[in-house]
């Protein structure tokens, strides 16, 4: 595979857009973006030969693997954050590396004014051939569709669509014995489904060659493993073969704390299947919720072989503060799969999923440059040709309004009339929230023009549901301000719930927030002054998904608004 750097460009050049920024007021200039954090569970030394748990911090959900020769990739859903499906690379399953997105051209896909929890559903990655497959869905923005590259870190082809699948999620390829491709999915059941959440598996056959589906479609599995308890969700469907038997897993029970991961078998590809007798083989459902530090939500896993015969899952889980409560989105976790029997184990009734776990039997890989797991801290200088991949959007974009080259060595976002809670692409910049206890600091330089004109730091669960620490000015004078969007029906802009005066918008040159947990402090400084807290102790349980809804997590990051 031919090198790549790791600050890899989202795509934006002037040439790949249909308009051009049109500047209400001067840009804002931010010089670097530190993301620092640290959580008790995941923070305690490591005995020799361990790994952490979660391997991917952070809003990283429903992880797909696949292995050519020795080595590893992985995909995660990203709905409608662009660049969209980040690719990462490990040798050892362990350290991972981010070395492109899947999406990362405007004109790929169009996320238009999709909720944010809508768009790339659950991507799968398999490489058949010499040539490397994402198979996915754009809920609500074009269906089915597959993607191909020679390299996995790109580029990636636009998308070819699959209007076999209409109506269905979570789409996977498997090649089978003979050479024959198939697609799975999760589709409706035949007929009226009969409760809420029936869903189906289907299979179809796949032509390689003209990347097209074609013959009779078939059920493989209705409802669940056992239809007379009505389960709900049966989804995320992979096929493996071993020993004679096609072993088919699916992720069943929805993605809250009753998700599970479920197995069947049969002699074909297309069935009939049927149901290991011990299912699920991946759950946390019936664990005491009073546990310390609990682990919750598992399920949605993807196997995959070592070169010695091994078997691992990537599977994803949550780490809640309080009842169901997160604000750093569904994480990628990591197992081993005990197949010393006829099925696949990855967890036995009652079993814990760890936080430290003995690493794979394979070659120790060093760390990676951006770390991904335990503690740790990033700090963006902003003084290279581009962003690195992690950073991502709200949607497409259809304008330039950043850039890193008009002030070199800073971030420089151009104030638009456009506000966090539009549903729409404003100039915001996120990186994801990893831990329960972090820290994002930015350094910013602008003065505003306008009363309205607000540039700063955002913490974002989505569009109805934010925080901004932004300067700001009101009444022709500067002015520091915290802003919340707590449901859609107060503002697109949020409401001021702690505000001081500035001198000078020097002032506050510096701006920092703080979570801990359910809790979340906003401070702000001068370029050597003293740290000011603006407020203290703020409710952070209205970005946790169990309020704000949706499948994301919190991202923060710098934004800039203008009044016209």
């Amino acid at each position: 595979m031919k090198k790549h750097n790791l600050a890899l460009s989202l795509g934006l050049a002037t040439a790949l857009f249909t308009g051009t920024a049109v500047a209400q007021t001067a840009p804002a200039r931010f010089e670097s973006f530190t993301y620092e954090g640290s959580d008790p569970e995941t923070s305690g030394p490591l005995s020799p030969g361990q790994y952490r748990n979660p391997i991917l911090t952070g809003f990283y959900p429903d992880p797909s693997v696949t292995r050519v020769g020795d080595d590893f990739y992985l995909v995660t859903s990203t709905f409608s954050y662009f660049p969209g499906i980040p690719v990462f690379h490990s040798k050892d399953l362990v350290n991972w590396t981010q070395i492109g997105n899947a999406i990362d051209r405007p004109g790929q896909l169009d996320f238009a004014r999709l909720g944010l929890s809508r768009g790339v559903f659950a991507p799968t990655i398999e490489h058949h051939a010499g040539l490397f497959y994402i198979l996915n869905t754009c809920v609500d923005c074009g269906g089915n569709f597959l993607i191909t590259a020679t390299d996995p870190a790109g580029p990636w082809s636009d998308p070819v669509w699959l209007p076999d699948l209409e109506g269905a999620i979570d789409p996977s390829l498997f090649v089978d014995q003979e050479g024959q491709a198939w697609i799975l999915n999760n589709g409706p059941p035949e007929g009226t489904p009969e409760y809420e959440g029936h869903r189906a598996i289907w299979i179809q056959k796949f032509d390689i060659a003209r990347q097209a589906t074609y013959g009779p479609r078939k059920v493989l599995v209705n409802g669940g493993v056992d239809f007379s308890t009505k389960p709900i969700w049966i989804e995320g469907p992979h096929l493996t073969f071993r020993n004679g038997w096609y072993y088919l897993t699916c992720a069943e029970g929805g993605t809250a704390e009753g998700h599970s991961q479920v197995a069947l078998r049969s002699r074909s590809p297309d069935g009939p299947f049927e149901a290991f007798a011990g299912n699920p083989i991946l759950t946390q459902r019936g664990l005491d919720p009073t546990r310390p530090n609990p682990i919750t939500s598992a399920g949605h896993a993807d196997l995959v072989q070592t070169p010695d015969g091994d078997w691992w899952a990537t599977f994803l889980a949550v780490r809640p503060y309080g009842p169901d409560q997160y604000n750093t989105g569904r994480e990628t976790f990591l197992l081993p799969v005990d197949w010393s029997g006829e099925w696949p184990i990855i967890t036995t009734p009652g079993q814990v999923i760890p936080y430290q776990a003995q690493r794979p039997a394979l070659p120790q890989q060093p760390a990676p440059a951006v770390p991904t797991t335990g503690p740790f801290r990033v700090v963006d200088a902003f003084d290279g040709p581009a962003l690195p991949a992690y950073w991502m959007m709200m949607r497409n974009p259809r304008e330039t309004w950043y850039d890193l080259t008009s002030q070199p060595g800073s971030l420089s976002l151009t104030p638009r009339p456009v506000d966090l809670g539009d549903n729409a692409n404003p100039s915001f910049l996120g990186r994801r929230q990893q831990h329960q206890h972090a820290t994002a600091e930015t350094v910013m330089r602008w003065t505003p023009t306008r009363d309205g004109d607000r540039a700063g730091l955002a913490t974002l669960q989505n569009d109805d549901w934010f925080y901004f620490l932004a300067v700001g000015q009101e009444a022709g004078k500067p002015v520091v301000e915290l802003r919340r969007r707590a449901g859609p029906s107060e503002p697109a802009e949020g409401v001021v719930i702690a505000s001081a005066p500035l001198s000078s918008p020097g002032d506050a040159a510096r701006l920092r927030v703080t979570a801990r947990a359910d809790r979340y402090d906003f401070a702000y400084a001068g370029d050597q002054g003293e740290w000011i807290t603006l407020a203290r102790d703020v409710d952070g349980t209205i970005l946790s998904t169990r309020t704000a809804g949706g499948f994301v997590g919190v991202t923060f990051g710098p934004h800039a608004r203008s009044a016209h």
